[in-house]
């Protein structure tokens, strides 16, 4: 590149090559280098501009300059310039990171604050965008950042009415020193409490509420692992030494703070008449995994049978189901023995696979002792139901009762899996859920939704303990499905699954089956082996209807008096040149042998085959029903002049069976609906087969290319 910037200098009969450097002249106005050089597209427009290097010095100098216009300019070019790496690296070289953080820290900018305030606001957004563009280079640690330079950034967004540049990169580098600095996490957790952050959520600027969402989710991700241990931090206010250290995580341990930022998320945000964003999306998702993995410690905790409180948990699920019966454990007067032995039936009866010892049942994680949150808060919060399921399955046959604990944990496993608790969140996620925004125990309530669902879709198929696993996979496809449609409440969540019952589940994957089918078979390699097997095919059938024409059939005679129904009896010859008819007994069973047919029709005589009412047999009869019926399985065969054979079918089946016969011995074709449709299967039966052994290979929509020729023949093997 010096060579070219020479050769140009020459031109101009300009000195020091040094101090000058190709631009791109629109657009990023990126410096040209050794790096990127190779980017340059043609017909690109450059400048011939100062260096780097000089550039660099000269904007150092300028922001330390007296006067504000200088200075002014300086941040503009500065922010201008600074997303660019190559020019990034020379102004840190001349220390301008710490330049620049005098600027904003210094006694000097906080009176020219008060002084002027509307040139304040540009010059500082300037700043504070050039500051975030050379940062993001990571050639500076974020460590070497001073305290009073955090503290004087979490003022301005603690600030009301500032500017909304100068607060989105405010709050955008506050996100970036949590991210990249547990020591400035420390610092700024102590600075940004809940309230400032729900003032920003309440603005109806969304880039606002999308970097002040950024940094709450940067806040609970480097949370301390002590704090990741606690449900929401609930338990954090219990905790004096933790509480002690006032950060912002430990103040949304308070249920009306975390209540408070729930609701403000919800109607300023999720609920807003504006369009949410890409960006905004992808921080909801952070938020929904990150309050969810808040779960994670108990997912992987393990029950103590030891520990007295979740004994008396277990003790609490027993009261809760069965204190009004007669014999509960409430009842006075009973012994210690008795009261244990009344314990273990009642664990038996809500379907715990261990019930002498149901800790046991508690031991496999995930989802350990979350399930028993879970039951726990369904037997006090939806106390009703809990007591409807529990007592409905424990009057039921052992092996039809859905098992209530067992069911429990299962689902709470299955959640756990669907919700991907205890998994980071990843870089493009957007996938979130408005209705777990709506209730302050989203993950219990989602639990008692589809606790419920889970023993109605057992009722509808009618399972057994042999079908749990089977009862889970369309559990879980329900759930899945349902999730899919984004229900904005829980109320809405809980409705729509309702509608979708164990048979809606069945004819939609059987519409999914046919619709994946369908699509399979339109590949042009597919199209072409149905055309290969469709004559095949045909064959088939043909030869299976003159097959039933040569076994027979018994029809019935039409009499107007009706008093006394005649049957005769009409079969082809094995050779396929006659018919043989005859009149039988009253409706024998036995086929006749074909001597006993004494009439017989050559079917070269055959001149045509009529239908319904072109039969003769049909035109004088009335429209009733019964007659509309008859038209439908009529037809006669017309030979000779004025002679016919007329014939009643016993079901439509036989009707397409004899006309397709027919048209198959005079040459014609088999136009029946019964044709087509066993076409169809057969064909499609006959492909599926034939492509068993390319089950999930995908089938190219056209053959590969033919390789060119060689350029020569002459191949040969030198074997000595």
């Amino acid at each position: 590149m010096k060579n070219h910037v020479m050769i140009l200098l020459s031109r101009w009969k300009l000195p020091d090559a040094e101090h000058y450097a190709l631009q791109y002249a629109d657009g990023s106005e990126l410096y040209i280098s050794e790096k990127n050089r190779n980017e340059v597209k043609s017909g690109a427009i450059l400048n011939l501009s100062i260096s780097q290097v000089r550039m660099a010095k000269d904007l150092r100098d300028k922001l330390q300059s007296s006067s504000l216009d200088c200075r002014l300019e300086a941040v503009k070019t500065l922010a201008k310039l600074s997303g660019d790496l190559s020019f990034a690296t020379e102004f840190i070289t001349f220390d301008g990171i710490t330049v620049l953080m005098q600027l904003v820290d210094s006694e000097r900018f906080v009176k020219l604050q008060k002084i002027m305030t509307a040139c304040f606001g540009e010059m500082l957004a300037y700043a504070l965008t050039a500051f975030l563009e050379l940062m993001d280079h990571g050639i500076v640690s974020w460590d070497s950042l001073t305290i009073s330079f955090v503290k004087k950034i979490a003022g301005y967004v603690r600030s009301p009415g500032l500017d909304v540049t100068l607060l989105q990169r405010s709050l955008a580098i506050l996100e970036c020193m949590v991210l990249n600095s547990s020591n400035l996490y420390k610092v700024v957790s102590q600075e940004i409490t809940v309230g400032h952050l729900t003032n920003h959520l309440q603005m109806s600027n969304q880039e606002i509420q999308t970097n002040a969402v950024a940094l709450l989710n940067a806040l609970l991700l480097k949370a301390p692992d002590e704090a990741k241990q606690l449900r929401w931090l609930a338990e954090a206010a219990e905790d004096k030494a933790l509480n002690d250290t006032k950060t912002l995580l430990f103040e949304m341990a308070s249920s009306p703070a975390q209540k408070q930022l729930r609701m403000v998320i919800l109607n300023s945000v999720i609920r807003a008449t504006q369009t949410i964003g890409t960006e905004m999306s992808h921080q909801l998702y952070v938020l929904q995994v990150l309050t969810f993995n808040f779960l994670e410690e108990r997912m992987m905790t393990k029950m103590d049978p030891q520990d007295q409180m979740q004994r008396d948990a277990l003790f609490e699920l027993c009261r809760v189901a069965f204190e009004f019966e007669p014999d509960g454990l409430t009842q006075p007067g009973g012994t210690l023995e008795r009261r244990k032995g009344l314990y273990s039936k009642d664990y038996k009866r809500l379907g715990f696979s261990n019930h002498v010892n149901p800790a046991l049942d508690f031991m496999q994680t995930p989802p350990g002792m979350l399930a028993m949150d879970n039951m726990l808060y369904f037997s006090k919060l939806h106390q009703e139901a809990y007591i409807r399921l529990v007592l409905e399955n424990s009057c039921r046959d052992d092996r039809h009762e859905c098992p209530f604990a067992r069911s429990s944990i299962e689902l709470t496993r299955l959640l756990c899996e669907l919700l991907r608790i205890g998994e980071s969140p990843t870089e493009t996620g957007q996938d979130y859920h408005p209705m777990f925004f709506t209730h302050d125990r989203s993950f219990e309530e989602f639990f008692c939704v589809c606790i419920q669902l889970l023993n109605k879709t057992w009722k509808e198929m009618r399972a057994s303990i042999e079908d749990f696993a089977k009862v889970l996979q369309v559990v879980r496809e329900q759930i899945t499905r349902t999730l899919a449609n984004k229900p904005n409440s829980m109320d809405q969540f809980r409705s729509r699954l309702q509608s979708l019952s164990y048979n809606e589940i069945l004819k939609i994957r059987q519409k999914e089956r046919m619709n994946q089918e369908e699509y399979g078979f339109q590949a042009a390699p597919i199209i072409e082996l149905r055309e290969k097997l469709q004559p095949e095919i045909m064959e088939l059938i043909k030869k299976q209807r003159l097959n039933r024409l040569c076994e027979g059939m018994l029809f019935r005679k039409i009499s107007s008096r009706r008093r006394q129904e005649k049957y005769w009896y009409c079969r082809l010859s094995q050779n396929h040149k006659v018919l043989h008819y005859g009149d039988v007994e009253d409706g024998a069973a036995v086929v006749p042998p074909i001597e006993s047919l004494q009439e017989k029709l050559p079917i070269v005589d055959i001149k045509a085959v009529v239908t319904g009412k072109d039969c003769p047999h049909m035109k004088e009869k009335s429209t009733q029903k019964q007659n509309k019926e008859l038209l439908e399985l009529a037809f006669s065969i017309l030979y000779n002049p004025d002679e016919c054979l007329n014939f009643i079918a016993p079901s439509k089946y036989e009707y397409s069976v004899w006309i397709d016969g027919l048209n198959v011995l005079r040459g014609a074709e088999m136009g029946s609906d019964c044709t087509r449709s066993e076409l169809e299967m057969l064909l499609s039966m006959e492909i599926k087969l034939q492509l068993l052994d390319l089950e999930n290979v995908p089938i190219p929509e056209a053959p590969p290319p033919i390789p060119k020729e060689p350029s020569n023949y002459d191949f040969a093997y030198d074997y000595s």
